[in-house]
């Protein structure tokens, strides 16, 4: 059974957070993201903490063993950038999910990457073709386990 993280999901309203992000850029590109990650998912979109939205129900084991209730894939609008959590993680992509990520990374445009971290300034710098195929990857994944 999935321990409860300090962040959770929640009855928060995403459409009311999104709504009230100050950015009006950060603000559409959230309302997209919101689109896109429906879309890919069938999910729809429920509150993590006070600034993530999630898609789907999951759950991850930490490196100590202990797993923890989580979404399959979801993003936060963060001071200065957009953060997609891809829960598969880069590393593998190769190996789980049937392709290798570096052709794509290399069309995405400007990223940084964490474990399971997309981070990008706004969707207007990346290739939204790429983008909608690590969302949709990384939540078959996460589904076919």
């Amino acid at each position: 059974m999935a321990r409860q993280n300090k962040t959770r999901s929640n009855q928060a309203d995403p459409a009311v957070f999104i709504a009230n992000i100050d950015d009006e850029q950060q603000r559409r590109d959230a309302e997209q993201l919101t689109e896109m990650m429906t879309n890919a998912t069938g999910a729809q979109p429920v509150m993590w903490g006070g600034s993530i939205i999630g898609f789907g129900d999951s759950s991850y084991t930490t490196s100590d063993g202990v797993e923890r209730g989580w979404f399959h894939v979801g993003f936060s609008p963060r001071k200065g950038k957009l953060s997609l959590y891809l829960m598969t993680g880069f590393d593998e992509y190769a190996e789980h999910a049937g392709f290798d990520p570096q052709p794509y990374l290399d069309k995405l445009g400007p990223y940084k990457t964490g474990k399971s971290c997309l981070y990008i300034k706004r969707l207007s710098d990346v290739d939204m073709d790429v983008l909608r195929k690590f969302i949709a990857a990384s939540y078959e994944h996460q589904t076919n386990e």
